[in-house]
């Protein structure tokens, strides 16, 4: 019995041990920031366009190439 207590308490603090892992992800803010204006930049380019009765072009998509 002394044996299977022992497994147990080992077996419950590995789990606890890996219930407490935490990932980070950090994002470069020159990067955030560039990318933010980009699309700013868009947003107000649709808006600012004259409407004269077209569809507005689709906006490029992420890592796409113009």
């Amino acid at each position: 019995m002394n044996g299977l207590r022992k497994s147990l308490v080992v077996l419950g603090a590995a789990g606890l041990m890996a219930g407490c892992v935490t990932i980070n992800i950090y994002f470069p803010a020159a990067a955030a920031e560039k990318a933010a204006d980009k699309i700013i930049d868009e947003v107000w380019q649709l808006k600012n366009a004259p409407n004269d009765g077209k569809k507005a072009p689709p906006a490029a998509q992420p890592g796409e190439a113009k």
